[in-house]
């Protein structure tokens, strides 16, 4: 298991045949990448994520923990970004492998709800108006209740 929390950018195509590469015991292996949106008025500068060195990488291994057991995977790679990113930057990353596909998806769907919901980052997007912090959604939280 793999827990990164960094500001630089990530190397997809790298991060995912390194990972996928030292399993040849596992049948599936799952990867998902986030983008930073544009909003839909198509006016944002930039976000700014913020996070508590320490606590947001404890928080992120202790939920992978959790899918590793849960799932029986063989291994859990989450990648997340904090600083300022831009419209089409990669964010974050999951990566999960798993004897069979059920689980290595299903697995990789609540480490992405859980980062989406739960994770300890504050996000601020920035536009021409000015910034705003990002508030929690309905629909993240509803798609968290079904683990």
């Amino acid at each position: 298991m793999r827990i990164l929390v960094q500001e630089a950018p990530f190397d997809f195509g790298a991060e995912a045949q390194a990972f996928a590469s030292g399993h040849k015991d596992m049948g599936a292996v799952v990867t998902f990448t986030g983008i930073v949106r544009d909003l839909p008025e198509d006016d944002l500068d930039r976000m700014v994520i913020e996070h508590y060195p320490g606590m947001t990488e404890k928080a992120l291994e202790k939920i992978a923990e959790e899918a590793t057991m849960r799932w029986g995977l063989g291994d859990a790679l989450v990648i997340h970004r904090y600083g300022t990113l831009r419209p089409g930057d990669m964010i974050m990353m999951v990566a999960t492998a798993a004897p069979h596909r059920v689980d290595a998806f299903e697995a990789a769907e609540f480490l992405m709800d859980y980062l989406k919901s739960r994770a300890p980052f504050w996000k601020q997007e920035f536009t021409a108006d000015g910034g705003a912090w990002v508030a929690a959604k309905d629909a993240d939280e509803d798609a968290l209740k079904r683990w």
